[in-house]
């Protein structure tokens, strides 16, 4: 029988292993942090509310975000309680500060695809740079080794999944409103 969490972090080390470099050591903490609690999605979306062409898609993405949040931090990663990779590898030496909460699903990742998702569907010019950016976030995480890859899948289906509600409920909400 195959073991789900040895699979997971097999695939970890693999991509530890293929991917790590001084270059992307100094980089990828750098990208991490703009993830932090969703905070340069949270900028872009005040740069949207500001313009009056974007404050709808900025607007959705706050609630997004906030979704996201209370479903990845609030919820699930209060019932499942993954531990993180490093915990499994205490030899890995983190060029971050280890993370406090628990592994899945990954909040950087879910924040960052439901913004993406609600930006590239306002602003459709903006799509690639937004799920680039995001895919780079949710990289990073693995990268630093805080992330097994089903946290990031699952971090991943949790923002599109909450960018989608958000938005299907504006449009309900606006649409009986109009």
């Amino acid at each position: 029988m195959i073991n789900f969490h040895t699979v997971d972090f097999n695939l970890l080390m693999q991509i530890y292993r293929a991917t790590h470099n001084g270059i992307f050591d100094k980089i990828m903490p750098v990208i991490t942090n703009l993830g932090y609690l969703g905070l340069i999605w949270i900028l872009i979306s005040i740069v949207l509310l500001i313009n009056k062409k974007y404050r709808k898609v900025g607007i959705l993405c706050i609630v997004a975000i906030i979704l996201t949040s209370i479903a990845g931090e609030g919820i699930l990663k209060n019932i499942i309680h993954r531990p993180r990779p490093f915990s499994e590898a205490p030899e890995m030496q983190l060029l971050i500060a280890k993370p406090t909460t628990y592994s899945f699903p990954s909040g950087h990742t879910a924040s960052s695809f439901a913004a993406a998702y609600v930006i590239s569907k306002g602003i459709k010019k903006l799509t690639l740079p937004v799920f680039i950016l995001a895919a780079l976030i949710a990289f990073s995480r693995m990268y630093l080794f805080v992330h097994y890859p089903s946290d990031i899948l699952g971090g991943l289906l949790l923002g599109l999944i909450c960018a989608k509600i958000t938005m299907a409920f504006f449009n309900k909400f606006y649409a009986k409103k109009s």
